[in-house]
């Protein structure tokens, strides 16, 4: 799946989960000896933010091949933030992933604190830095300058165009080759679902909690699937389709996303007096593809082009977070000329520099060996067009963005069959809308585990957006971590609970004091989730 470069159960058969009075059933430490486990030195964390919460800090030693227990070892960053309560109510850990692939997820470790009803203080919030991420060692990168300004237009009208693209791609795909050496051979989804088990074992916990995001989900579909008995509980929000990884979820995305840059238009539309772009979602439509021919000929600012305009409109499609920032921008630059703010949010969302290519690295290093992808670019071409002509807004960046895949220098493996039968119950997240992983994901994850429960936002475009203050989603979480409690299952293909969606924000700064503050607390993990 397509993330901006800035920028993501289980007791054995059919027994059910334990209440929370049970710690043996939490994981807690007084389970039997695990063989061999490994070990995490701890030690305070130097982060301002974790060490601010008493995280303690660590890493945790793992084999770079798996197939190879005593061969070479590599580094998994981990930092944890314990459980609050007294011993007798303890939960067990909570590891938490932010997705991308290539997020990194080590401080979230203060995740717990946003659980609504201090469902949170319960447990051990676990957050790490997959492999090859991040703080972990060794951390890929493979080329620091691939994302910077002025590259050519996403949609190749021409030869020119496209050449220029495909050698971009290339050269990518062999400076990974070269920068990422062994590990560019396991960095697989499920090298790092192994990674969480040794993780699991070093925790000292028979079982483990879970809570995904984006592609985190997938993380958890394949652990669930593949360890069913040592996972508790499980939150997944946004749930990336197990039967479509991964060439088919972007091609899928690229059609939800141009539905989704449509409601925002129309948003943009109805606060025609703040923005003054269009006052129907087909003017404001119009007036984005007209600045884009005229980009492609003189850059906002001199680094603002067509493709950096679809990567600022993106953040769109994913999050209602940003909207009036990005329409008060692209306005700033329509009616006065003034690009400053188009690339401060260019700059936000797409930061340059090693950390940033570190995040594409791994994306890509994860999805182009997880399955096969297409060899043959006439396939990609006839696919891409065929899509776009419905859906030009992110098509051809999209596939841009994953035609490093096309010739990448490690082998390609065969994706897990992602299976639920023996699960106990697990939380489904998503709203009806959201583009970067389509609510049929979640639809099909549901149906293959069959106890799972699916909460709606109704209507809503946000992908990801649990714990960031809505209500009927955030307590059902609380109640669930709490005490196991689900809402019930209903019967067909649909979802179990209902909510309303995270609302679009105020069109106009001076009314945003009537709207009460978002803490800096939840800021900060939505920032690290999303890369905003």
């Amino acid at each position: 799946m397509r993330r901006l470069l800035a920028a993501a159960t289980t007791i054995a058969l059919t027994v059910i989960a334990a209440p929370a009075s049970d710690a043996r059933a939490a994981g807690e430490r007084t389970g039997p000896a695990l063989e061999v486990a490994p070990t995490i030195t701890w030690s305070p964390c130097t982060e301002s933010a974790l060490r601010l919460r008493k995280a303690e800090c660590g890493f945790l030693s793992v084999p770079l091949d798996h197939a190879a227990p005593d061969g070479e070892k590599i580094q998994i960053a981990v930092s944890r933030i314990r459980h609050t309560v007294p011993e007798g109510k303890y939960q067990g850990v909570v590891l938490v992933n932010p997705g991308g692939p290539g997020g990194k997820g080590r401080g979230l470790s203060v995740m717990g604190s946003l659980v609504p009803k201090r469902a949170g203080a319960a447990y051990d919030w676990v957050g790490f830095d997959p492999r090859g991420v991040g703080a972990s060692k060794p951390s890929l990168s493979c080329d620091a300058g691939y994302t910077g300004y002025n590259r050519p237009a996403y949609v190749p009208v021409t030869t020119k165009i496209e050449q220029a693209w495909l050698r971009r791609a290339e050269a990518y795909a062999q400076a990974c080759g070269k920068a990422g050496g062994k590990l560019l051979e396991h960095l697989k989804t499920l090298d790092t679902v192994r990674d969480m088990d040794l993780l699991r074992q070093a925790l000292n916990a028979r079982q483990i909690t879970y809570y995904g995001f984006s592609y985190g989900t997938y993380l958890g579909q394949v652990y669930a699937t593949r360890y069913p008995e040592r996972v508790r509980r499980m939150v997944l929000d946004g749930n990336v389709n197990p039967a479509r990884v991964w060439y088919d979820s972007n091609l899928d995305q690229d059609i939800a996303f141009d539905r989704n840059i449509k409601i925002y238009f129309r948003w943009i539309a109805e606060n025609h007096r703040a923005y003054r772009l269009g006052r129907t979602a087909r003017e404001v439509e119009k007036r984005f593809y007209a600045e884009q021919k005229k980009l492609a000929k003189k850059p906002a600012g001199r680094v603002i082009g067509p493709s950096e305009l679809t990567d600022i409109f993106l953040q769109a499609g994913y999050y209602t977070f940003g909207w009036a920032d990005i329409a008060r921008a692209f306005s700033d630059w329509v009616r006065e000329g003034d690009a400053a703010g188009l690339k401060q949010l260019y700059d936000t969302n797409n930061p340059q520099g090693k950390a940033a290519d570190n995040n594409y690295a791994v994306y890509l290093g994860v999805q182009c060996t997880d399955a096969e992808w297409p060899k043959s670019w006439t396939k990609w071409t006839a696919d891409n067009w065929e899509v776009h002509r419905k859906a030009p807004f992110e098509t051809w960046a999209n596939a841009w963005y994953n035609a490093p895949c096309r010739t990448w220098p490690a082998r390609s493996g065969i994706p897990v069959t992602v299976s639920g039968e023996t699960v106990p119950p697990v939380l489904l997240i998503s709203e009806t809308l959201d583009a970067a992983t389509p609510f049929s994901g979640s639809l099909e994850v549901r149906k293959r585990f069959p106890r799972s429960v699916l909460i709606e936002g109704v209507g809503g475009t946000t992908h990801s957006g649990s714990l960031y203050g809505n209500k009927c989603v955030d307590n059902t979480i609380a109640d669930y971590l709490a005490t196991g409690k689900l809402p019930k299952r209903q019967p067909g293909e649909r979802s179990d609970k209902r909510c309303r969606p995270i609302e679009p924000p105020a069109a106009v700064a001076a009314t945003k004091a009537k709207r009460a503050p978002v803490p800096a607390e939840r800021l900060e993990v939505r920032r690290l989730i999303t890369g905003r």
